[in-house]
């Protein structure tokens, strides 16, 4: 069977770059988009800028259909920081310095992002950090021995940097769950 599209025998995607033929309305196909980019899911404004610029929707247009759809408060960068670190800090336990990482990624302006990781206390992350830790440890470990009692500290300090943890924190938390393993 002989290909018919762009891509190897399909047809181009509704939000593909070919959207946007000469007889096309560049407003119409930037709220094509959009649209079609929230139904997946929040999303920042600057990923949603993006997005259109990869279709190739002149800037001027991108700007007022994203202003409109702010207006609208369909986009709500706000909004969306705070669902954002709700979710990836029950969902991954991340700390506050890789949630920070992640919203400055995904464009959303630095006091917008410390005012979404007000709603994160270090008592959270802290318990958060154990709870890590406490999954990750087995009860076989023999930790009388120091070379062993190392090795797992530093992989489960590591573990935690890796969620954004601060190193102060990561072996605090590591070295008072592998004691308290040690006591039983």
């Amino acid at each position: 069977m002989q290909g018919r599209g762009r891509r190897g025998g399909q047809e181009p995607t509704p939000d593909s770059p070919a959207d946007l033929t000469p007889e096309a309305d560049p407003g119409d196909v930037a709220r094509s988009i959009i649209l079609r980019q929230l139904t997946m899911g929040p999303r920042s404004r600057r990923q949603l800028a993006d997005k259109l610029a990869e279709r190739n929707v002149p800037a001027e247009v991108a700007v007022a259909v994203l202003d409109r759809f702010e207006d609208l408060q369909l986009i709500d960068d706000a909004e969306f920081a705070r669902m954002w670190v709700r979710s990836r800090f029950q969902t991954k336990s991340l700390a506050r310095g890789a949630l920070k990482r992640e919203l400055a990624d995904k464009g959303i302006a630095p006091e917008l992002a410390e005012e979404a990781l007000e709603q994160l206390s270090p008592d959270d992350e802290l318990d958060s950090a154990r709870d890590l830790v406490r999954r990750k440890i087995r009860p076989d470990w023999d930790l009388g021995e120091r070379q062993v009692r190392d090795k797992h500290t530093r992989r489960l300090a590591s573990m935690l940097a890796r969620k954004g943890y601060p190193p102060a924190v990561a072996f605090r938390v590591v070295s008072e769950e592998l004691d308290a393993l040690q006591e039983d």
